[in-house]
Protein backbone atom coordinates (compact mmCIF):
# COMPACT_ATOMS: atom_id res chain seq x y z
CA UNK A 1 0.00 0.00 0.00
CA UNK A 2 1.44 3.19 -1.35
CA UNK A 3 0.97 6.09 1.22
CA UNK A 4 0.32 9.47 0.14
CA UNK A 5 3.60 11.22 0.60
CA UNK A 6 4.96 8.69 -1.33
CA UNK A 7 2.80 9.15 -4.29
CA UNK A 8 2.95 13.12 -3.76
CA UNK A 9 7.02 12.28 -4.24
CA UNK A 10 6.73 10.09 -7.01
CA UNK A 11 4.88 12.60 -8.95
CA UNK A 12 7.08 15.38 -7.77
CA UNK A 13 5.11 17.06 -5.61
CA UNK A 14 1.98 17.36 -8.00
CA UNK A 15 -1.59 17.36 -6.43
CA UNK A 16 -4.22 17.06 -8.27
CA UNK A 17 -7.73 17.43 -6.25
CA UNK A 18 -11.01 17.06 -7.01
CA UNK A 19 -11.68 20.56 -6.92
CA UNK A 20 -8.65 21.52 -9.06
CA UNK A 21 -9.97 19.25 -11.82
CA UNK A 22 -13.64 20.71 -11.76
CA UNK A 23 -11.88 24.11 -12.10
CA UNK A 24 -9.73 23.70 -15.34
CA UNK A 25 -12.70 21.09 -16.67
CA UNK A 26 -15.14 23.48 -18.36
CA UNK A 27 -12.17 25.31 -20.03
CA UNK A 28 -10.28 22.08 -21.02
CA UNK A 29 -13.80 21.00 -22.99
CA UNK A 30 -14.65 24.39 -24.76
CA UNK A 31 -13.16 25.80 -28.14
CA UNK A 32 -10.73 28.49 -28.23
CA UNK A 33 -12.35 32.08 -28.69
CA UNK A 34 -10.97 34.25 -31.20
CA UNK A 35 -11.60 37.87 -29.77
CA UNK A 36 -10.94 40.82 -32.66
CA UNK A 37 -10.78 44.55 -31.25
CA UNK A 38 -9.98 47.96 -32.13
CA UNK A 39 -6.77 48.74 -30.31
CA UNK A 40 -8.59 51.46 -28.73
CA UNK A 41 -11.60 49.31 -27.41
CA UNK A 42 -11.24 49.58 -23.22
CA UNK A 43 -14.03 47.88 -22.41
CA UNK A 44 -13.42 45.03 -24.93
CA UNK A 45 -10.74 43.94 -22.44
CA UNK A 46 -13.15 43.79 -19.90
CA UNK A 47 -15.66 41.67 -21.76
CA UNK A 48 -12.79 38.97 -22.15
CA UNK A 49 -12.14 39.36 -18.92
CA UNK A 50 -15.76 38.18 -18.15
CA UNK A 51 -15.45 35.27 -20.12
CA UNK A 52 -12.11 34.53 -19.48
CA UNK A 53 -13.51 34.10 -15.94
CA UNK A 54 -16.09 31.46 -16.95
CA UNK A 55 -13.64 29.39 -18.65
CA UNK A 56 -13.24 30.44 -21.89
CA UNK A 57 -9.65 30.67 -23.72
CA UNK A 58 -10.20 33.44 -25.78
CA UNK A 59 -7.67 34.99 -27.34
CA UNK A 60 -7.66 38.94 -28.95
CA UNK A 61 -6.47 40.05 -31.86
CA UNK A 62 -6.09 43.31 -32.28
CA UNK A 63 -6.83 45.32 -35.83
CA UNK A 64 -6.93 48.25 -36.79
CA UNK A 65 -10.04 48.42 -39.50
CA UNK A 66 -12.49 46.01 -37.07
CA UNK A 67 -15.50 47.14 -39.83
CA UNK A 68 -13.54 45.10 -42.19
CA UNK A 69 -13.55 42.19 -40.12
CA UNK A 70 -16.77 42.18 -39.25
CA UNK A 71 -18.03 42.57 -43.63
CA UNK A 72 -15.89 39.66 -43.95
CA UNK A 73 -17.31 37.83 -41.04
CA UNK A 74 -21.13 38.67 -42.21
CA UNK A 75 -22.35 40.44 -39.09
CA UNK A 76 -25.31 42.24 -39.99
CA UNK A 77 -24.40 46.32 -39.53
CA UNK A 78 -27.88 46.30 -37.44
CA UNK A 79 -26.22 44.36 -34.85
CA UNK A 80 -22.87 45.82 -34.95
CA UNK A 81 -20.83 46.02 -31.88
CA UNK A 82 -17.07 47.33 -30.43
CA UNK A 83 -15.71 43.68 -31.25
CA UNK A 84 -16.14 40.23 -32.98
CA UNK A 85 -15.73 37.07 -31.47
CA UNK A 86 -15.12 33.50 -33.27
CA UNK A 87 -15.94 30.44 -31.28
CA UNK A 88 -16.45 27.17 -32.62
CA UNK A 89 -18.21 28.07 -35.96
CA UNK A 90 -20.23 30.86 -34.34
CA UNK A 91 -20.14 34.80 -34.18
CA UNK A 92 -20.32 36.69 -31.35
CA UNK A 93 -21.14 39.84 -31.35
CA UNK A 94 -20.41 42.22 -28.68
CA UNK A 95 -21.02 41.75 -24.75
CA UNK A 96 -23.30 38.51 -24.85
CA UNK A 97 -22.76 36.75 -21.40
CA UNK A 98 -20.83 33.75 -21.09
CA UNK A 99 -23.41 31.76 -19.99
CA UNK A 100 -25.56 32.75 -23.30
CA UNK A 101 -22.28 31.26 -25.10
CA UNK A 102 -22.28 28.39 -22.76
CA UNK A 103 -26.13 27.67 -23.98
CA UNK A 104 -25.18 28.32 -27.93
CA UNK A 105 -22.33 25.95 -27.97
CA UNK A 106 -24.80 23.41 -25.98
CA UNK A 107 -27.89 24.04 -28.13
CA UNK A 108 -25.82 24.27 -31.61
CA UNK A 109 -28.96 26.25 -33.57
CA UNK A 110 -28.16 27.00 -37.13
CA UNK A 111 -27.59 30.26 -36.99
CA UNK A 112 -24.46 32.30 -37.84
CA UNK A 113 -23.97 34.05 -34.40
CA UNK A 114 -25.25 35.65 -31.37
CA UNK A 115 -25.04 39.57 -31.22
CA UNK A 116 -25.93 42.79 -27.83
CA UNK A 117 -26.36 45.18 -30.66
CA UNK A 118 -24.57 48.61 -28.98
CA UNK A 119 -23.15 48.66 -26.23
CA UNK A 120 -25.64 48.63 -23.01
CA UNK A 121 -24.67 49.24 -19.75
CA UNK A 122 -24.62 46.86 -17.41
CA UNK A 123 -23.84 43.64 -19.99
CA UNK A 124 -20.84 41.81 -19.70
CA UNK A 125 -17.61 44.58 -19.67
CA UNK A 126 -19.94 47.65 -19.71
CA UNK A 127 -20.66 47.31 -16.04
CA UNK A 128 -20.34 50.82 -14.72
CA UNK A 129 -20.34 52.15 -11.10
CA UNK A 130 -23.28 54.18 -9.55
CA UNK A 131 -25.37 53.57 -13.57
CA UNK A 132 -28.46 51.71 -13.42
CA UNK A 133 -28.10 48.26 -15.60
CA UNK A 134 -29.82 49.01 -18.63
CA UNK A 135 -32.08 45.86 -20.36
CA UNK A 136 -31.12 44.08 -23.45
CA UNK A 137 -31.65 41.53 -25.64
CA UNK A 138 -29.02 38.89 -26.90
CA UNK A 139 -30.11 38.25 -31.07
CA UNK A 140 -29.36 35.51 -33.22
CA UNK A 141 -28.93 36.38 -36.48
CA UNK A 142 -28.50 33.67 -39.69
CA UNK A 143 -26.15 34.21 -42.68
CA UNK A 144 -29.40 34.83 -44.90
CA UNK A 145 -30.52 37.97 -43.01
CA UNK A 146 -32.80 36.22 -40.71
CA UNK A 147 -33.20 37.55 -36.52
CA UNK A 148 -34.32 36.34 -33.72
CA UNK A 149 -34.14 36.92 -29.94
CA UNK A 150 -32.08 34.13 -28.31
CA UNK A 151 -31.79 35.21 -24.67
CA UNK A 152 -33.05 38.37 -22.89
CA UNK A 153 -32.13 40.47 -19.85
CA UNK A 154 -35.12 42.71 -19.39
CA UNK A 155 -33.09 44.25 -15.74
CA UNK A 156 -29.50 44.37 -17.29
CA UNK A 157 -26.83 41.41 -16.62
CA UNK A 158 -25.64 42.72 -13.00
CA UNK A 159 -23.82 39.45 -11.50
Amino acid sequence: MIDRRRFLTAFGGLAVTSTSLLAIAPALARPAMRVHRDPSCGCCEAWVAHVRRAGFDARIEVTADIDAVKRRLGVPDALASCHTAEIDGYLVEGHVPAETIEKLLAERPAIRGLAVPGMPIGSPGMETPGMAPEPFRVVAFASNGGMAVFADFPRGWMR
